[in-house]
């Protein structure tokens, strides 16, 4: 999942800008030299230069950023005995998949005073309740995007990515729960679900889709929408977001069988070297402020009540533009019918064995 920049002119750009400029500094991590490096490993191209930039300014402290482009590929990294990371970023479900494992410390709340500005209305508890381990960072969604000056007839539904007319201008994410998901959806069952029936199913319908399927990309689907070598697909909320900005011709739509949305964290590694850095971080990032430019520069759904505040009074054009572009607001609608990812526990091997006799298909 790569979490490209939007490179339009929303005068949100401008307000993140001067706000970061205004805020109230950081407060320098305590302890010795150890505590002025902090080693994150979080989503390839999805934390802003300024955030970082501004965090090293205020506190003294270097980051050294390294990226990865799925959660299977950071958990994989991190579980084998990577060593020397503070911070990871994992989505939802995987919280509780790595605390139970001993892979995640616990955080300390009272470092983190700004954690009063998450949004207590999203489903935090669901993986992690209490932020015992974690703290928001952004949240979005996989749906369908579809280019409405190659395809005119209504788009609704997964099942459309099925019609014989699609076939060689689908593209799909390259990531494994999100797919089969899809394909579960579809046809009206879980994306949670461990019943082998069901992800039999799913296969054989996946299986029938993956020949007029272009090219699977979680890094940067959008391009092929925009370049037009795929015209409808599965892809991120952001990604929609970057092809609608440049081409408002292509919707973001959410199907009627239901939306998987997706929460994004900071957490902290077992044994992290740097934990006051991380602290100092997570509570950086948790600033209205800082929110702000994250936001700016990633057009996801920002989890930071107070933030969205803050641009409320500072800036409402961009408030507006917000609010009103569905990939980055949901409607009602669809997070009523919404779904968050789940761990499956030993019926991960089942989605592992689908996922690749799917790629497999897919002649990768």
């Amino acid at each position: 999942m790569n979490r490209r920049t939007l490179m339009i002119g929303w005068t949100l750009l401008v307000v993140a800008g001067v706000l970061g400029g205004c805020a109230q500094p950081a407060e320098p991590a305590g302890g010795g030299e150890e505590d002025k490096v902090l080693n994150l490993f979080a989503w390839s191209e999805y934390v802003p230069q300024a955030l970082l930039d501004g965090f090293t300014e205020e506190t003294g402290i270097q980051v050294n950023y390294d990226a990865f482009d799925s959660n299977e590929e950071m958990y994989a990294k991190i579980s084998a005995g990577a060593s020397g990371y503070d911070l990871i970023q994992p989505s939802d479900y995987w919280i509780g998949v790595m605390s139970r494992q001993g892979l995640l410390a616990e955080i300390d709340l009272t470092k983190i005073p700004n954690i009063v500005n998450a949004d207590p209305s999203l489903p935090y508890d669901l993986y992690d309740p209490g932020h015992k381990y974690s703290v928001p960072y952004q949240w979005g969604s996989a749906a369908l995007v579809v280019n409405t000056e190659k395809i005119t007839e209504p788009i609704d539904s997964y099942m459309d990515l099925w019609n014989p007319e699609f076939a060689g201008r689908i593209v799909l994410l390259d990531d494994e729960r999100q797919v089969i998901g899809m394909a579960l959806m579809a046809l009206g069952y879980s994306p949670n679900t461990t019943d082998t029936a069901e992800l039999e199913a799913a296969k054989d319908l996946l299986l029938e889709l993956v020949p007029g399927v272009r090219l699977f990309d979680s890094s940067t689907p959008s391009t092929a929408i925009l370049t037009g070598e795929a015209d409808i697909g599965l892809i991120w909320n952001g990604e929609g977001g970057i092809a609608h900005a440049e081409n408002p011709a292509i919707d973001f739509v959410y199907p009627q069988e239901g939306t998987v949305f997706w929460y994004d964290n900071l957490a902290m590694v077992k044994g992290a070297e740097h934990p006051e850095a991380a602290h100092a971080f997570m509570n950086y990032v948790l600033r209205p402020d800082v929110s702000l430019l994250i936001t700016a520069e990633f057009p996801y759904s920002n989890p930071n009540a107070a933030a969205l505040a803050l641009l409320q009074t500072e800036d409402p054009d961009a408030y507006a533009a917000y609010m009103g572009f569905p990939a980055m607001n949901p409607p009602a609608e669809a997070l009523a019918n919404a779904f968050v990812l789940a761990d499956v526990g030993s019926a991960t091997e089942i989605y592992d064995t689908i996922w690749t006799e799917i790629k497999t298909a897919a002649g990768g």
